[in-house]
């Protein structure tokens, strides 16, 4: 059964938006757990344009399920996961001026330094995923460097998939390539990045997914069902495979 990851971030872009202490992330994972998720993914980002400090260890706190940290190799951001101890952490890239991540990390440009972060977080009890493209190259560079998982970007699948569910095909098949890549590398295969509810089911389809961690079309169809119904219904897609 494929796990779901539930990423609240963009309840905390809501609060932002008027700088209240409403709507409260912390809520959001009890109304997510409660739902069926089976983790929650929150993104510190260096310019904390969402989620703060106090957020993640409030919700560390406060939460029944598994908290997957997803941050960038900065040493502030590392520092804090290792203060936080949250069951996971992915390594994403990140850029001041994106709107979201708009690419996966490059693993083998950036082997050496990438395994000094992986070991000191792994030596913390902390399992490492690497946020990275469907490319052969990167995720061998993240079985070197010892990286328990890899999260596929599928960013990419979900912006064809709007012109048409063919023209997803190809960017499909890349995934569904490094899913078996990743099998032989021994390496836990999740994927997420604009994933919806018409999107995600040729993505669920693969064998091998682990986790897929979605968040932007969970939260905006809350706007219209609620957020508890919004993540069971996703919930449900998932229990099909």
């Amino acid at each position: 059964m494929i796990k779901l990851g539930v990423n609240i971030d963009h309840i905390a872009t809501l609060r932002q938006a008027r700088m209240e202490d409403y709507p409260s992330p912390v809520k959001a994972v009890a109304i997510c757990e409660k739902a069926g998720a089976d983790s929650i993914t929150t993104h510190l980002r260096e310019d904390r344009r969402h989620i703060q400090d106090k957020d993640v260890f409030e919700i560390k706190q406060c939460m029944r399920t598994k908290l997957n940290f997803e941050m960038a190799a900065c040493e502030e951001i590392v520092n804090i996961a290792l203060r936080l101890q949250p069951y996971s952490v992915c390594i994403v890239p990140e850029k001041r001026q994106e709107v979201t991540t708009e690419g996966g990390l490059d693993v083998a440009g950036q082997k050496k330094y990438l395994a000094e972060v992986v070991k000191k977080l792994k030596d913390n009890g902390i399992i490492v995923s690497m946020f990275i493209d469907p490319e052969p190259v990167q995720i061998e560079a993240c079985a070197n460097i010892g990286a328990n998982a890899i999260e596929i970007h599928t960013g990419k699948y979900a912006n064809l998939f709007k012109s048409g569910k063919e023209k997803a095909l190809p960017e499909l098949e890349k995934i569904k390539q490094a899913s078996m890549l990743a099998q032989q590398q021994n390496l836990i295969f999740n994927a997420g990045h604009g994933l919806d509810y018409n999107n995600v089911y040729d993505i669920c389809a693969i064998k091998n997914i682990n986790e897929l961690n979605i968040g932007f079309s969970i939260i905006a169809q809350a706007v219209f069902d609620g957020l508890e119904k919004a993540v069971i219904d996703m919930k449900k897609i998932l229990l099909k495979y």
